[in-house]
C-alpha cells in the first residue's frame, strides 16, 4: 500500500518540488490550504503535480483544522513547509512572522500528537538561525544566533520540534536547510530577483537593478536536490536534525555576474547598490557544513549554482518573453 503524506506550504517553492517527489514515489500526497481568493497552484502547475495532489482546507495556525487534516489524510509522513519565509518582510511584520513561521509548528505538532497516527514529523529549520555566525563552517552544533525575526521565529519552532521528540517520543527531525532556489522561486527573493532582472535588461524591458548588500555570501543550491533530504530524513530508524548545503559560498555580486554574463551583460552596467535596501541587522557569509547528511542520509547536492542560475535564467527569459 501507498504510504500517505501531508505537507504544509504546499504551494511554494519547496512544497511542489517536494509533492513531486512524493508523487514519483507513489505516495499519495494531501496539502493542507488555506483557502485564499487568488491563484496560489502555479507551482503545483509547473511541476506537473496539480491533479495528483488532494487538497485538505485548513490553515497551520488552526489546531483543529490540522488534526482533521491529518485524519482524513491519514498522514504517514508530515512535512510543515509552511512559513512567511521572506527575511525581509519579517521586521515590517514580525508578530505575524512570530505566529506563522514559529508558533504555529506548535500546532502542527500538537495535531500529530494527539490523533495517535504516530505520523512522522518534518520541521523546515534555516540557516538564518546561525546569522551572526559563531564558526566560519556551519554545522549540526554551531550555535544558534539569529539576526531577524524569521530567524527568531524559526528558532522557536526548531526548538520545540526537538522538545517534541524528547518529551513525546515522536519521529521528528529538523532540516536546517541553506539557501536554496529555483525556477519556482519566488520573485521577491535576491536569486529570481536578479534572473529576472537580467532578462529584463536584455530584452529592453527596465535599465537597472537596485539591490542592497552584494558582497554578502550565501551558500546555494537547487531546491529539487534539496526536497530529497527532507524525504531522506523520515526515512531513518531515528529522528534527528540535519544541515543540507552545498558546502560552498557564493557573494551576491558573484552571482549577479553569473547572471548577467548568461545573457551577454555585464552586471557593472546595470546593477545599483541602494542603501535603503540593507537590512537593519546584516548575515554578512553563510556556509553549511553536510558532512552528516552525506554520511548519514547519502545525500549531497547535485546540481552546480552555474547549472542552478542557468535554469532560473532561461526560465524567466520565457516568461518575460511570453508577457
Amino acid at each position: 500500500m501507498s504510504k500517505h503524506a501531508l505537507i504544509t506550504g504546499i504551494t511554494g517553492q519547496d512544497g511542489a518540488y517536494l509533492a513531486r517527489l512524493l508523487v514519483d514515489k507513489g505516495y499519495e500526497v494531501w496539502g493542507l490550504f488555506p483557502r485564499r481568493s487568488t491563484d496560489t497552484l502555479w507551482r503545483l502547475r509547473d511541476l506537473g503535480v496539480a491533479g495528483d495532489v488532494r487538497v485538505a482546507s485548513g490553515d497551520v495556525t488552526d489546531v483543529s483544522s490540522i488534526v482533521r487534516a491529518i485524519e482524513a489524510s491519514h498522514a504517514d509522513e508530515v512535512y510543515n513547509l509552511a512559513a512567511q519565509s521572506y527575511v525581509a518582510a519579517s521586521w515590517e511584520q514580525p508578530l505575524l512572522t512570530g505566529q506563522v513561521t514559529g508558533m504555529a509548528v506548535g500546532c502542527v505538532l500538537e495535531a500529530i500528537r494527539v490523533t495517535g497516527l504516530h505520523a512522522r514529523f518534518y520541521q523546515a529549520s534555516t540557516s538564518e538561525l546561525f546569522g551572526l555566525s559563531q564558526e566560519p563552517m556551519q554545522s549540526e552544533t554551531t550555535p544558534f544566533y539569529p539576526r531577524s525575526p524569521y530567524g527568531v521565529a524559526k528558532l522557536y519552532g526548531h526548538w520545540l520540534t526537538v522538545n517534541y521528540r524528547e518529551s513525546y517520543h515522536m519521529h521528528a527531525s529538523c532540516g536546517i536547510l541553506f539557501n536554496h532556489e529555483s525556477p519556482e522561486r519566488g520573485i521577491e527573493f535576491v536569486t529570481r530577483k536578479v534572473t529576472d532582472a537580467a532578462c529584463r535588461i536584455k530584452l529592453g524591458r527596465q535599465q537597472e537593478l537596485r539591490l542592497g548588500n552584494i558582497d554578502a555570501q550565501r551558500d546555494w543550491g537547487f531546491a529539487g536536490d534539496y526536497v530529497q533530504a527532507m524525504w531522506l530524513m523520515l526515512q531513518q530508524d531515528e529522528p534527528d536534525d540535519y544541515v543540507i548545503a552545498t558546502g560552498r559560498t557564493t557573494s551576491v555580486r558573484e552571482m549577479c555576474r553569473m547572471a548577467f554574463a548568461y545573457v551577454g551583460l555585464d552586471y557593472s552596467d546595470h546593477v545599483v547598490v541602494d542603501p535603503s535596501l540593507f537590512r537593519p541587522a546584516e548575515v554578512s557569509v553563510l556556509r553549511g557544513n553536510p558532512a552528516k547528511a552525506r554520511t548519514k542520509l547519502g545525500w549531497e547536492a547535485t546540481t552546480s549554482l552555474d547549472q542552478l542560475i542557468q535554469m532560473m535564467v532561461d526560465a524567466d527569459m520565457v516568461r518575460v518573453q511570453r508577457e
